[in-house]
């Protein structure tokens, strides 16, 4: 811990690492965005239960999103939008919606295997990646210290 000299009254500030990222949010905020991402995880994979999808798409496609790792190949500017395009909530929502309202359910389905997918990377810690570092996430640092 470093200290800081102000108007002759020590003033303790936590060391770097005990920042979270700029933008990331820590303590009861992390925790309860990392339950809702459980939850979105659980009722995404209980729809496509009830809406009696096949197991085998679910497990070809559960982890396609990581795919989008590739693209920290080009750049981490590059990789963090692609992560971030595939790993937020919109493009599954949207793709399921309009599966609902087409009455496609190949798109619902892979609309529900992308929320669970988001929702299972969200309780695990996996944010949104900040271009900064591979680590910096909203959900705040994850992996070897930077």
């Amino acid at each position: 811990m470093t200290y800081a000299i102000l108007n002759t009254t020590a003033v303790a500030r936590p060391s770097e690492t005990e920042i979270p990222a700029i933008g990331a949010v820590a303590g009861g905020v992390r925790v309860l965005l990392r339950a809702e991402g459980l939850a979105l995880a659980a009722v995404a994979t209980s729809a496509y239960v009830h809406a009696g999808f096949s197991w085998g798409l679910f497990a070809a496609l559960f982890l396609a999103p990581d795919l989008s790792f590739a693209a920290y190949l080009v750049g981490p500017r590059w990789g963090a939008g692609a992560y971030n395009l595939v790993h937020s909530t919109i493009a599954p929502l949207a793709l399921g919606a309009a599966g609902l309202a087409l009455g496609l359910p190949e798109a619902e389905a892979i609309g529900l295997i992308g929320l669970a997918h988001v929702g299972f990377d969200r309780a695990l810690g996996y944010g949104l990646k900040y271009s900064v570092a591979f680590g910096a996430t909203h959900l705040g640092r994850f992996g070897r210290a930077h």
